[in-house]
Parts: C-alpha cells; sequence; structure tokens
C-alpha cells in the first residue's frame, strides 16, 4: 500500500501544471456525479450566477465556475482540448504566465457573461449559470494564435496554422451567441459569450507580451500573497523587505525578452521552410530571416 501510494505521488508531482487541472477536474466531476445522483445536489455555490445580486454574495464563482462540470461530453471535449493546448503552453512559456492566461481567461469569460446578462436583459432573456472550463481554455489557444500566428499543427494528414482554428472557433462562439440569444430554451449564448471574453483576453495578454508587458503579472503577484497565507513562517521574525522595482518580463529581462521572441519567431520561420520550402514565406517572414542573419 505504501509503494502504491508513493508511485501516485510521483506520477502526480511528473504532470506539468494543465494535467494537473486536468486531474482536479477530473475529481470534481466524480464528486459531482456522487452528490447528484446519491444526495440530489451539486455545486451550486460554486456555479457563476448571471444575475448580478446573486454574484454579490458568492464572488468565488468568477473562478470556481470553471472546475464545475456536469454533463460528460461538456467534461471530456474541455479536458482533451486543455491537455493538448496545455502541453503546447507548458513547452514554451513558465508554468507561472500559464496560470496568469488560464485563471485570467476564467475571470474575464465570467466577466464577460455577468455584464451581457445584466447589462442587456432584454436580449439575454433567461437566467442561466455558468459552469466549465472553456473560457479558460479558449484563453491559451488564442494567446498562442496571437503570439506564435505562423505556428503549425497536424491536422490528420496535414499541417495547418494554428491561427486558422482559432479563428474558426471565434466565429463558431460568435454565431453560438447569436444563436443563443434567438433560442435561448436551447441554445447556449452565455456560454459562448464566456468563451469571446476568455479568447479576448489571450489575444490582448499575447500581443502586449510581444511588446515586452506581461499584463499578468498584478495578478501573479496577487495569487502569491494568497498563497503565502497558507505557508508555514516557522519562527522567523517579521522584516521588512524593500525590492527594486523588477523590470523583468516573463522571468526575463528586457534585453533576454526581445532575444527569447526574436528566436521564437526565426524557429518557427525555420520550420515552416524545412516543411513547405523558403518560397512559402510571406515577404515580412523573408525581410525578417534577412535582417536576423546579419
Amino acid at each position: 500500500m505504501t509503494s502504491l501510494n508513493y508511485d501516485i505521488k510521483d506520477k502526480l508531482q511528473r504532470l506539468n501544471v494543465f494535467e494537473k487541472l486536468i486531474v482536479v477536474n477530473f475529481a470534481l466531476f466524480v464528486i459531482g456525479l456522487l452528490l447528484k445522483n446519491i444526495f440530489h445536489f451539486g455545486f451550486e455555490w460554486f456555479e457563476l450566477p448571471s444575475d448580478f445580486n446573486d454574484f454579490i454574495l458568492k464572488p468565488w464563482s468568477i473562478i470556481t465556475y470553471a472546475f464545475i462540470h456536469y454533463d460528460f461530453w461538456h467534461f471530456l471535449f474541455n479536458m482533451v482540448w486543455l491537455y493538448f493546448i496545455g502541453g503546447m503552453f507548458s513547452n514554451m512559456f513558465s508554468v507561472k504566465m500559464g496560470l496568469n492566461v488560464y485563471f485570467l481567461g476564467t475571470i474575464f469569460g465570467g466577466l464577460l457573461f455577468l455584464l451581457g446578462y445584466n447589462l442587456f436583459p432584454d436580449i439575454f432573456q433567461t437566467s442561466p449559470r455558468l459552469v466549465g472550463a472553456s473560457a479558460a481554455i479558449r484563453a491559451l489557444l488564442i494567446f498562442l494564435c496571437a503570439y506564435m500566428p505562423t505556428m503549425e499543427v497536424r491536422f490528420f494528414t496535414f499541417n495547418i496554422k494554428l491561427w486558422y482554428i482559432g479563428a474558426v472557433i471565434v466565429v463558431f462562439d460568435v454565431l453560438g451567441v447569436m444563436a443563443g440569444i434567438s433560442d435561448p430554451i436551447y441554445g447556449n449564448a452565455g456560454g459562448n459569450l464566456a468563451h469571446l471574453g476568455g479568447a479576448a483576453l489571450g489575444y490582448v495578454y499575447a500581443k502586449q507580451l510581444v511588446k515586452g508587458n506581461d499584463i499578468g503579472k498584478g495578478f501573479e503577484k496577487m495569487m502569491d500573497r494568497i498563497a503565502s497565507l497558507f505557508k508555514s513562517s516557522g519562527k522567523s521574525p517579521l522584516k521588512t523587505v524593500h525590492k527594486k522595482k523588477s523590470d523583468k518580463v516573463a522571468g526575463y529581462t528586457k534585453a533576454e525578452f526581445n532575444e527569447f521572441n526574436k528566436q521564437k519567431k526565426i524557429d518557427l520561420i525555420l520550420d515552416k521552410i524545412s516543411k513547405s520550402g523558403y518560397d512559402s514565406l510571406t515577404k515580412e517572414e523573408k525581410e525578417f530571416l534577412f535582417k536576423a542573419g546579419k
């Protein structure tokens, strides 16, 4: 039994942060099924309500809704997307940045959902509750699309640019909002509205990061402070520590980050050449490669 516990603990430690999120979501999905089928109630206090007055009573739901899934297919599709997109993200960016994008996407998706239903009650006529990690996953996907628009992924027997996939999904989300408005009973306007909020966050985050601005730093510091409250400080006396203002972006100095951005772009262009040849490059890509080679 001890050996089994050690093996499970060891495997969990080897998971990347997104795989750990999948484990948490799976555990909550199973618990939710048991609660619903045995005790006939669910995680209502962790779902995000569309009514602002209800939201005020449970502000934590702006994040917790992303961990609640009741429908098996909803859960499965979200976790498959999170596994693949999270794996791509983990290979290129830090854990903290991944969490920043994920949770900020969750928050902005929830905020757009709340704004839509409270500012335009005549358009969004029902009062649903929001659940699921889709907004957070949209944020990760659109972040990658905006940060590396020329990156290609394997799609069955051919390669396709990742931003094509992102664009198609956003279009479907817009259509989903419109369809949900016209048929509020069977549609999913609120869910698709949240998807668009997550996508918008991912896009803005990536575009600002390319410019050297990590807009998630403030959120990251806030989460670090919250996490520090749960850490034991031992017997060390309290100290006031004065730190110089950091000029780092995503864990790099400005100069290192600019070099990081440049190298990422070079790698993507070289990968494109290896797959499709030099002639497949755009004029801008050829000019960038020429300047980088000097």
